[in-house]
């Protein structure tokens, strides 16, 4: 995946929760953003991947999300490791 798909992925997940108020309201109290700051904060790498790790922290959202926009399960994980910090540990 590349860097631009992977933010306007992040961009979407944004979207999608935003149209949820109890999991947008859990999104904003988990990343300490405000409604408020959002458009500023969507420019920042580290931002879109903390839109990324909190929708990967529910199975059922990712579901929800990617069969809303068509995408396969396992896309906002490989948006989440194309993005800041995205390279996860192998504990093997």
């Amino acid at each position: 995946m590349q860097q631009e798909t992977a933010q306007v992925l992040a961009l979407q997940a944004l979207e999608w929760l935003a149209a949820d108020d109890e999991v947008f309201a859990t999104f904003l109290a988990a990343t300490g953003a405000s409604a408020g700051n959002l458009t500023g904060r969507a420019q920042d790498e580290d931002f879109l991947a903390a839109i990324l790790d909190f929708l990967l922290t529910n199975d059922d959202w990712v579901i929800a999300f990617c069969d809303q926009r068509g995408l396969t399960y396992a896309s906002p994980m490989a948006a989440r490791a194309v993005l800041a910090g995205g390279q996860l540990e192998n504990w093997t």
